[in-house]
C-alpha cells in the first residue's frame, strides 16, 4: 500500500535536554532538512519542502548537550502552540530521575492531545514516558536501559529487540531502539508523510539503511545475576566457564547437589529462563564473538561451542539472533579495508 503525501509543510520539533546526544540531535535534523539539497540532485523529491524542523527546549538560547557540544534552541515549549511532530531524541544517562523537566513532559501532554505526534530515538522515551501516554502501548529502547526503564515505568510494553514500535489508534507514538536506529525513524517520518519514492531517496543521498532484521542480532546476553540465590550464582559461574561440554545441565544437577526438579525452578526463578535455554543463549554468544573475530568455519565454529549437528546450530542461530551465522559474520566481522595494518619490518 503506497503511503499518502503530505501536501502541506509539516513542523517537527527536536527536543534538546542537557543529556540529549549530538549526533542523534543533529542527524535528524540534518537529514530532515535535506529535500531543497538534492532537488537537482536526485529526481522524484516533492516539490514543497515537507518538513519545517526547529529545536525546542525548556528555553530558548544556548545549550551544552551531552559531550559538551554547544548547541541553539531556537524556541521555548512555551512559546510551540502548535506542532505536528515531536521527537525526543537518545540521552545519554545512567539513569533517569523522573520529574526534572515537568513543563516538557505537560507540554509533550498538551501537544498530543491536539494531535500531535511523539516519537523518541532510544532512550529519549523516558520523557515521553512521564506523560503517561504510552501505559498499554509498545515500546522501544536500547536494551541496556530496558531493565531501568521497566523499573520505572512496568506499564509500558518494551521491546527493546524492535528497531520501531508503532502504536496508537492514529499511530502517534513512534519509538526506535538504539540510538542509531534514527536512521529509522527518520526514514519512517519522510516516508509517512512524502512517500516510499522520497524515503528511497534519502536513504540512497545519506547512504544510510533500514535496520531490516531488527536490532537482536546486535544485543549481547548477560545472565541475570542480582538474584540473590547463591547456589544458581554458583551455577551460573560455572556455566560460564563449561556450556560446551557435553550435557551441561545434567552435570549442573549433579554438581548443586539439589533434586534435577528443584534445581530447574530455581533456576529458572532467578535467571528469568530455564536452565538449557540459559545454556544456549551462552553458546550463541560465544559464536557471536567467534565469527567477528576468527575466520573457522561456521561449522567448526557451531562445534566448538557445544554442536555436533551444524544443521542444528545454524537454525538455533538463527532462531535466537534473527539472521544466519553467514549473514552474522557478513554484518559484523571489520571488514579487511579496516584492519590495523602490519607494521613494515
Amino acid at each position: 500500500m503506497k503511503r499518502h503525501m503530505t501536501r502541506k509543510t509539516i513542523h517537527v520539533s527536536l527536543i534538546a535536554l542537557p543529556e540529549a546526544s549530538a549526533s542523534v540531535l543533529f542527524g535528524m535534523y540534518d537529514l530532515l532538512n535535506a529535500f531543497p539539497q538534492m532537488q537537482d540532485i536526485i529526481p522524484g523529491l516533492p516539490e514543497v519542502t515537507p518538513f519545517r524542523v526547529e529545536v525546542v527546549g525548556d528555553s530558548a538560547g544556548e545549550l551544552t548537550v551531552a559531550g559538551g557540544t554547544p548547541i541553539r534552541v531556537h524556541r521555548s515549549c512555551r512559546d510551540v502552540t502548535q506542532t505536528d511532530i515531536i521527537v525526543v531524541p537518545a540521552l545519554v544517562l545512567r539513569s533517569w530521575k523522573t520529574g526534572r523537566y515537568p513543563e516538557l513532559v505537560d507540554w509533550l501532554a498538551q501537544r498530543h492531545a491536539e494531535g500531535a505526534m511523539l516519537c523518541s530515538a532510544c532512550s529519549g522515551v523516558f520523557l515521553i514516558a512521564e506523560t503517561g501516554l504510552l501505559d498499554g502501548r509498545q515500546s522501544t529502547i536500547h536494551w541496556s536501559y530496558g531493565p531501568h526503564f521497566q523499573q520505572l515505568f512496568p506499564k509500558v510494553p518494551l521491546h527493546p529487540a524492535q528497531t520501531l514500535t508503532i502504536a496508537g489508534d492514529r499511530q502517534q507514538f513512534v519509538s526506535c531502539g538504539a540510538s542509531m536506529s534514527w536512521h529509522d525513524l527518520a526514514l519512517y517520518l519522510v516516508a509517512r508523510h512524502s512517500g516510499e519514492a522520497a524515503a528511497h531517496a534519502v536513504a540512497k543521498f545519506f547512504a544510510v539503511q533500514w535496520h531490516r532484521d531488527g536490532l537482536q542480532p546486535f544485543i549481547t546476553f548477560e545472565g541475570r545475576r542480582d538474584h540473590g540465590d547463591a547456589a544458581i550464582l554458583e551455577a551460573q559461574g560455572w556455566l560460564a566457564k563449561n556450556f560446551p561440554v557435553a550435557d551441561p545441565v545434567e552435570q549442573l544437577v549433579r554438581l548443586s547437589g539439589l533434586a534435577e526438579r528443584t534445581f530447574k525452578r530455581r533456576f529458572t526463578k532467578a535467571t528469568g529462563i530455564a536452565p538449557m535455554a540459559y545454556v544456549q543463549q551462552l553458546r550463541i554468544e560465544e559464536a557471536k564473538r567467534r565469527l567477528e573475530g576468527s575466520r573457522d568455519a561456521i561449522d567448526e565454529i557451531g562445534w566448538q561451542v557445544g554442536y555436533e549437528d551444524p544443521a542444528f546450530f545454524r537454525r538455533l542461530f538463527k532462531r535466537v539472533t534473527g539472521i544466519s551465522p553467514g549473514s552474522y559474520r557478513k554484518q559484523f566481522q571489520i571488514p579487511n579495508y579496516a584492519m590495523t595494518p602490519l607494521a613494515a619490518e
